[in-house]
């Protein structure tokens, strides 16, 4: 019988390692054994055909690293479909992917010897920021406390990027509820609308347009290489 061995997440670094661990493990257990890769860039069905049934001149058993193919749902669904035969297969399967949905991850469970998740810590560490109290401290134009909270959404993670896009739209939500009668008109949802009429008050129109100008130029000027992204934006909270 064969084996398959399966590891996946989003921290590919600690997953990689994990595999030439257990790479130099299984050849050290069987010297004589034949080592393969397959990757979506040299991905040939019938080449997998013949690593489940194959079986070397000189080896018992090939050992096939599976790098990366889930990318593609094509070939993902092949092989999801051949789970049972690789399992029954004379040789070894070594997998290394990214994320996996449920329903694939359910079926690869049933059938491999071992399936590990390898996560990075700073995905956590994302998850825990309230991205939105950056928008409640820039509507009260707290800059102190809206600095405060950019230097702890970058510790945990947040692109510079995110933030800039999550305060670009309220600045938009901000200038559509000055200028409309109701939520409906402005194209917001009523507490998103309510919102955006208080924070609105700490601003005149002009302000508004002002600093969406900014907040474009930024992003424009970043993109080009003309400013760093994130020292653009920190000066540009500053000044709110």
């Amino acid at each position: 019988m064969g084996m398959i061995y399966f590891l996946y997440g989003t921290d590919e670094n600690k997953a990689r390692e994990k595999l030439h661990e257990l790479t130099n493990s299984l050849l050290k257990k069987k010297p004589n054994a034949e080592l393969f890769k397959i990757d979506s860039e040299h991905w040939d069905p019938a080449q997998l055909e013949e690593f489940i049934g194959g079986q070397g001149l000189f080896a018992d058993k090939y050992i096939v690293i599976v790098d990366k193919v889930f990318e593609s749902l094509d070939i993902r669904e092949i092989i999801s479909d051949k789970l049972k035969e690789l399992k029954e297969s004379n040789n070894i399967f070594v997998f290394l992917e990214g994320e996996v949905d449920k329903v694939t991850l359910g079926k690869i469970e049933k059938n491999a010897e071992k399936v590990q998740k390898f996560e990075k810590k700073e995905t956590f560490a994302k998850k825990k920021f309230n991205i939105f109290s950056l928008t409640g401290a820039f509507g009260d134009r707290d800059k102190k406390n809206l600095w405060i909270l950019y230097q702890k959404a970058l510790q945990s993670g947040v692109e510079p990027e995110e933030v800039h896009g999550i305060l670009f739209w309220q600045l938009r939500s901000m200038i559509s509820a000055q200028s409309s009668k109701n939520a409906e008109s402005a194209g917001l949802k009523p507490f998103v609308y309510q919102k955006s009429i208080g924070y609105g008050k700490n601003f005149t129109k002009q302000e508004l347009e002002n600093l969406s100008t900014s907040f474009i130029s930024i992003y424009h000027d970043a993109r080009r290489g003309i400013k760093d992204f994130d020292i653009a934006l920190e000066k540009f909270l500053l000044s709110v």
